[in-house]
């Protein structure tokens, strides 16, 4: 190369490279291409030469439009049931997502319109903890409703960061409750009892259960008419799947026969690994329609909300976590409205959904 062509040279940005071309090595037409390829004008080139979006497409204007959505803002409600429908989230076995999926679909189901109640049946309070609400020793809250005969009104507090979402929170009084409901009358229906004066205006009450086959749970199917199930997406959530699913059947043969499985879900999905995906196959063969669509995935978004007395719905409603539970909990309400259950007997084929990031760690 000589010196004049040394000092002639084209310039192309490539990304963060620059390279330098010779021109005698450029002809005509390959100059037009370095010229277009550098304003961006042709919409065939790489991203990577192109300028930078429009300012409606930017992350910071998708990731606000998202938001927007999931908190209800862009105007889309949810359809209501022909009549109150009352969920048991239940499953024996522990960190299967029982209570973020109870607190995570009311949440959303109350932003989109719908008039949700959260009952906390477990001990550990730890949906009143998510949803903001005290639940210290000395606030009125589920086991005076159970042991002390006290009406839902006198328990009942309303969230107030969403509007339309009510809970009735537990205490550390109701490890004991389990105790004392032995020697009651009638023992096993004391909950669907104090839900009977329910007033209209609620579209859904959730009953999230504790991490046992105990009375409080016996309590929560028996007041329920259906029962949600989150399946943990890893082998050991199966082993007692069984188990849950005779006693399910043995309440609807003595002391509910409306009760039935309404919806399983399937959380905690690592699209990383074959162990998620074989789990989640052998569900959906085996409940088929049954199963939702929406799967959750892992996300740390979903984990660290409660910690600041929140659902994820409202501590980061841009997160894939909050996405996917707004599109199960549409789902559920889809179905609600239309009278579907799912069914047993039926395979579904179709590959779940699990928002913009599958086993998102954020």
């Amino acid at each position: 190369m000589t010196d004049s062509d040394t000092a002639t040279l084209a310039v192309v940005s490539r990304g963060t490279r620059r390279l330098a071309i010779p021109l005698h090595a450029l002809n005509h037409e390959d100059s037009a291409d370095v010229t277009t390829a550098s304003s961006g004008s042709d919409p065939s080139v790489s991203r990577e030469t192109r300028q930078p979006a429009a300012p409606d497409e930017t992350p910071i204007a998708t990731q606000t439009a998202t938001a927007m959505r999931v908190l209800g803002h862009n105007g889309e409600t949810f359809p209501r049931p022909s009549r109150r429908r009352i969920v048991t989230v239940a499953n024996q076995k522990g960190g299967v997502g029982k209570t973020t999926t109870t607190v995570n679909i009311a949440a959303a189901m109350a932003l989109h319109g719908l008039r949700v109640l959260v009952i906390d049946l477990d001990p550990q309070g730890n949906a009143s903890t998510a949803l903001g609400i005290d639940h210290h020793a000395d606030i009125p809250s589920v086991y005076d409703l159970l042991i002390e005969g006290k009406s839902l009104g006198d328990v009942m507090v309303d969230v107030l960061e969403i509007p339309g979402l009510s809970c009735v929170p537990a205490t550390i009084d109701l490890a004991g409750a389990e105790i004392e409901l032995v020697s009651m009358v009638a023992r096993e229906a004391r909950l669907r009892r104090a839900l009977a004066e329910v007033v209209a205006d609620f579209d859904y009450v959730l009953i999230d259960c504790p991490p046992s086959l105990g009375l409080l749970t016996v309590n929560a199917l028996v007041a329920g008419e259906e029962v949600l199930i989150p399946i943990q997406c890893e082998y050991y959530a199966l082993e007692g799947l069984g188990q849950l699913l005779s006693n399910i059947d043995l309440v609807k043969s003595h002391l509910n026969p409306d009760l039935r499985v309404s919806t399983i879900l399937l959380t905690m999905y690592d699209a990383r690994t074959r162990l998620a995906s074989q789990v989640a196959d052998d569900v959906r063969l085996h409940f088929g329609t049954t199963v939702l669509r929406t799967v959750i995935p892992r996300s740390v978004r979903v984990s660290e909300a409660p910690s600041y007395g929140q659902t994820v719905m409202t501590y980061d409603p841009a997160s894939p976590g909050a996405l996917c539970y707004l599109d199960a909990a549409r789902e559920i309400a889809e179905r609600g409205a239309g009278g579907g259950s799912g069914s047993n007997t039926s395979t579904n084929t179709d590959t779940p959904s699990t928002g913009p990031a599958q086993g998102d760690s954020q």
